[in-house]
């Protein structure tokens, strides 16, 4: 891996730096919205006004562009992670990450700083650059798990930690895409309500997290399996991992071991699969929401029975689901909300729900929209724990990792 290009005393000058930054910038966004497969050099060429050879001279291979962009978004989290490790307290720690990170969203919905992006399908990559990768991002997280802690962590402590840690990525990561449906002079506004709810959670302080009435109907919600199920399986687990576009038929076939010919002797085209996957997903959310709506609860029991569920049901032979984030290679919001419909009626049921228990008093008052979107987040975070925190199958997920965004993330 060579990732250096041009003279050296060109790389030196501030024409240079601007240029890869601007490079930097607009191939983040073209990564996160089409995946590292999807996205186009030629794309990323033509918005900063250069030919596709030119960008060559500032990163010699598409892969070489791909790790600068995942590193630079390791570095940024990094930084941040330094400012707030300043602080003396886990809550002021998380207050002071969260503050950093809105400023550094603003800055790059400025044009100040290049986008951050996701690290969905970094191990796309050839394993000279993951390693690197992911070394930096597990330390990384392993500093974020420090912010969290109060005291030492040990053998008692780490997996509890590990999971809240993972919950409060997954809503870091997600806000860059819902918070481009606010204007930049209300972001400081939005970070008091993220923090609210990151700290304090949504269930007021002395109402029961467990199991009721609305959990046991849930629990009995089937929809037919498909005869497709196996390559339904294969699709949603890639899709998740790797994206749409890193989720080739080639792949999808050699995790069933069977041959390409055999793939679409069942299946017309992989957009065919992919809409079967999204229906099946959307149904089985529909189903919960519909069932939810029927039956008699408080609102903070309507909302922890279709969390509890969506995590039970995505990891039960009947799954997996996919992975909110992946109905859409489309990360500006606008677009995204407009054409992920089933999103928005799930985002329009919980803002019921919440409402339901903030008149009830089972919910604490906090902005509806913002607290949805956050539930969102945390079921998106879900269905990728199995990848980012092993060990996790063998844990009561629900309470160490559903609980904290109800009661607080730093709650007993």
């Amino acid at each position: 891996m060579n990732i250096e290009s041009g003279g050296t005393a060109e790389r030196n000058t501030g024409r240079y730096m601007k240029k890869r930054e601007a490079i930097i910038n607009v191939a983040s966004k073209l990564f996160d919205e089409n995946g590292i497969k999807g996205a186009m050099l030629s794309e990323v060429a033509k918005q900063v006004g250069l030919s596709t050879n030119s960008i060559t001279y500032y990163f010699k291979k598409k892969e070489d562009l791909v790790f600068e962009c995942l590193m630079h978004t390791v570095k940024t989290f990094d930084m941040i992670t330094e400012m707030a490790e300043s602080e003396k307290t886990p809550v002021e720690r998380v207050k002071r990450f969260i503050q950093e990170f809105i400023k550094k969203l603003s800055d790059c919905a400025k044009g100040n700083y290049p986008a951050i992006m996701t690290f969905r399908d970094a191990a796309e990559l050839d394993s000279s650059y993951t390693k690197i990768i992911f070394d930096g991002y597990k330390n990384m997280f392993r500093r974020v798990r420090g912010l969290l802690a109060e005291g030492e962590i040990n053998s008692e402590n780490r997996m509890i930690l590990t999971l809240r840690t993972h919950l409060f990525l997954a809503q870091i990561q997600w806000s860059r895409i819902w918070m481009g449906s606010y204007s930049l002079e209300n972001y400081e506004r939005i970070q008091f309500y993220i923090t609210d709810v990151m700290l304090n959670g949504l269930a007021v302080h002395d109402a029961p997290w467990q199991n009721n009435a609305i959990d046991r109907k849930l629990s009995e919600f089937k929809i037919p399996e498909s005869p497709n199920h196996g390559f339904l399986v294969a699709a949603i687990h890639l899709i998740n991992e790797a994206g749409y576009n890193g989720a080739s038929i080639d792949r999808i076939s050699a995790r069933l071991s069977v041959t390409k010919g055999s793939f679409y002797h069942h299946i017309p085209s992989k957009e065919d699969l992919f809409a079967e996957c999204m229906e099946r997903t959307h149904a089985v959310l529909e189903g919960f929401q519909e069932t939810v709506h029927q039956h008699q609860g408080n609102g903070l029991e309507k909302l922890g029975g279709i969390s509890r569920a969506l995590l039970r049901y995505h990891f039960s032979e009947q799954g997996p689901l996919l992975r909110v984030s992946a109905w859409s290679e489309i990360s500006d919001y606008s677009n995204f909300h407009e054409k992920i419909k089933p999103l928005r009626k799930l985002l329009q049921n919980l803002t019921d729900f919440l409402a339901v228990g903030m008149m009830d008093g089972s919910v604490r008052v906090t902005h509806q929209s913002v607290a949805s979107m956050m539930i969102v987040g945390m079921i998106n975070g879900s269905l990728t724990l199995d990848k980012w925190v092993p060990g996790s199958e063998n844990v009561n997920v629900d309470s160490l990792y559903i609980r904290p965004l109800y009661y607080g993330l730093l709650s007993g």
